[in-house]
């Protein structure tokens, strides 16, 4: 990185520079970069920020002062910020990000929701909010948070528990240390997620004489660690014994780029693939071993083989509520786990027999340890049957005969299948889309699924669909989002048409919270709302829609909106949205009747013990017919 001249340097020794604390930061940002696999790149690929009080006398005046070497991004809505890093990050596979800088106060505060999605699905991104007067010179200041007891507590520290790693920077020397714990643990495989670094504004506007050496270029390597010996052996006897092995394939496969590493032992050994919603795409959908999404929004076959598998080979997931059907699916009499993780936490979950290491390089490990293994023919010619199946299913609900029709939700998701190509990128993270998509969407490369379903937060979408494309300038970016959904955070639309980034915003009205609402119907709680309608004078909502038009107000916010009312205008509208070279939305009222396959397994939300409401009643019943059926792996 080049040294920009400043009178500050010249005054100085050649062994120190004398610079601001926020200038310093900056500058050691610009300076950093990872590298895996013999592929270098720059860690911290810009700043986004909205200013105030609290940072634009430091991190603000330093941006401009080092804008050769930093890009700025303007955004408007703190959280949308964090997304926008957070699907930066993730399009990058977790080598490069963006740091996001807000003022002290409400800007803080709004970054909470973010930080807690990238470090739930450990997605590395850097914060740095103002705070408070160190010296507390000014005492207390604008939107400062007094605590009775507690001098040193400002809002930043509801960051804590939503962050990797947080210090609060009280003296410039300080800064040091800090910064380098920051990039350890925004690098590093296992712990990355939200990094927070607390600035407080007087502290950001200090100078001191800094070390040359701070500001060097420094390379962190991103290290595969290789499966213990003994781990590995223990694994492949595993395997081995099992006659219906299942491999559950997580976001890991993705973020350590295995899927190669993947097809080769499933080529090898013939065992199924099911994919959580982070590791859909680990194989394309044509694979002859990939059989879909598992779970609660998974696929028939992939369930029907859930619940028989003796052998579960976890890799790279969590096991979330949504994978496992909240304990209920994995119902073979003596299915054991082996669980294939970067971190032992994750590892040893579910009992497992625990395989500790990189993904990439387990999953070859394991292919050259079951060399000469396969699994029976009759098992292999089962699960394809069943794939063979469930294509049919798929077909069915995306199939539109009728071009005049108002189209469903999964016609809507079938409309865009036949558009897209093989490295478009698909976004979404919350509502009825995500269960659909989990069942219906045909990946056909690792980066075109992107589902936020960790943190499964709405709004999510526009600024995520705003960080994949600053990553990958000249790839289609398509956000699926519901009004629900949209109504939550449209503002970064303005961010798009700013960035001149030509995303597409594919905006499905149904008039409330589809997902919700189904929910609230099975639970007992009688679609309570959840609906967008008028309010009668008694209190009770009538059946006339609101008339709200959410597609004038994306077209208020600059971008160019195409109106789809049947099948065939949207199969039009969105051939010339992945054409267009600015931002685009596709709006379409939809059939709200459902037309997805319906759940093949059970999802645990405890329903009321006790109601008069004979709705709840008869949910508790069936509440209480399938909470019987969850075990605890041991």
């Amino acid at each position: 990185m080049s040294e920009p001249s400043t009178t500050q340097d010249t005054a100085h020794s050649d062994a120190t520079v004398r610079l601001t604390v926020a200038q310093a930061l900056v500058r050691f940002l610009a300076a950093q970069y990872t590298e895996r696999d013999g592929r270098r790149r720059r860690l911290i690929a810009g700043t986004w920020g909205v200013f105030g009080h609290g940072n634009v006398a430091g991190v603000g005046q330093a941006l401009v002062e080092y804008a050769d070497v930093m890009p700025y991004h303007q955004g408007r809505n703190e959280q949308a910020m964090v997304h926008a890093a957070v699907g930066y990050a993730r399009q990058c596979g977790r080598l490069a990000t963006q740091a996001v800088t807000t003022s002290i106060g409400p800007g803080a505060t709004n970054l909470v929701t973010g930080a807690a999605l990238a470090t739930i699905n450990r997605l590395p991104v850097l914060l740095l909010p103002g705070d408070y007067f160190a010296t507390h010179a000014a005492d207390p200041l604008l939107q400062q948070l007094e605590h009775p007891v507690a001098a040193d507590v400002s809002v930043n520290d509801t960051l804590r528990p939503v962050s990797r790693w947080f210090d609060r920077i009280t003296r410039p020397e300080a800064l040091i240390p800090a910064a380098l714990h920051a990039m350890r643990v925004l690098t590093d495989p296992a712990e990355t997620g939200a990094v927070t670094l607390a600035l407080p504004q007087d502290v950001q506007a200090e100078a001191f004489d800094w070390p040359r050496e701070f500001f060097a270029e420094r390379v962190w390597h991103i290290r595969r660690p290789a499966p213990d010996a003994a781990e590995l052996a223990a694994a492949a006897d595993a395997i081995r014994s099992a006659a219906r092995p299942l491999i559950v394939a997580g976001g890991g496969v993705h973020h350590s780029a295995a899927e190669e590493a993947l097809k080769a032992l499933v080529d090898a050994t013939g065992i199924p693939v099911a994919a959580t919603q982070a590791g859909k795409g680990a194989l394309r959908h044509d694979h002859p071993a990939d059989v879909g999404g598992i779970g609660h929004t998974g696929t028939a076959v992939a369930d029907h083989l859930a619940r028989t598998a003796d052998l579960v080979v976890g890799v790279g997931t969590r096991y979330t509520d949504f994978t496992t059907a909240s304990g209920t699916l994995f119902q073979h009499p003596d299915v054991r786990f082996v669980n294939l993780n970067i971190t032992a936490f994750d590892a040893h979950k579910l009992a497992a027999t625990p395989l500790v290491c990189d993904a990439r390089t387990g999953l070859t490990a394991l292919s050259e340890a079951l060399a000469g293994h396969r699994v029976e023919a009759a098992y292999e010619a089962e699960y394809r049957a069943g794939k063979d199946r469930w294509d049919r299913v798929v077909e069915a609900a995306l199939r539109a005969d009728d071009d005049s029709a108002v189209p469903t939700q999964t016609q809507v998701i079938g409309a865009l299948d036949a558009v897209v190509g093989d490295d478009d990128v698909v976004i979404n993270a919350a509502g009825s889309l995500p269960g659909d998509l989990h069942k219906l969407w045909r990946a056909r490369s690792p980066r075109q699924y992107h589902l936020e379903y960790g943190y499964s937060c709405m709004g999510y979408e526009i600024p995520a669909a705003i960080g994949v494309q600053q990553a990958a300038p000249g790839t289609p970016v398509w956000a699926l989002v519901g009004d629900g959904t949209y109504l939550m955070m449209p503002t970064e639309i303005v961010t798009a048409v700013q960035e001149g980034l030509p995303i597409t915003v594919v905006l499905l009205q149904n008039h409330g919270y589809a997902s919700i609402g189904g929910l609230s119907q099975s639970v007992g709680a009688e679609r309570f709302g959840t609906a967008y309608r008028y309010r009668a004078a008694d209190g009770t909502f009538t059946g006339a829609p609101l008339p709200v038009d959410l597609a004038a107000n994306a077209g208020s916010l600059g971008m160019d909106v195409l109106r789809a009312k049947t099948v065939g205008e949207l199969r039009e509208a969105l051939r010339t949205a992945r054409a267009a070279d600015r931002p685009t939305c596709v709006y379409v009222e939809t059939d709200p009747a459902p037309t997805a396959p319906p759940a093949e397994a059970w999802w645990d939300v405890p329903v009321a013990a006790a109601s008069t409401r004979e709705a709840a009643v008869r949910a508790r019943a069936a509440y209480d017919r399938r909470v019987a059926d969850r075990r605890h792996h041991l």
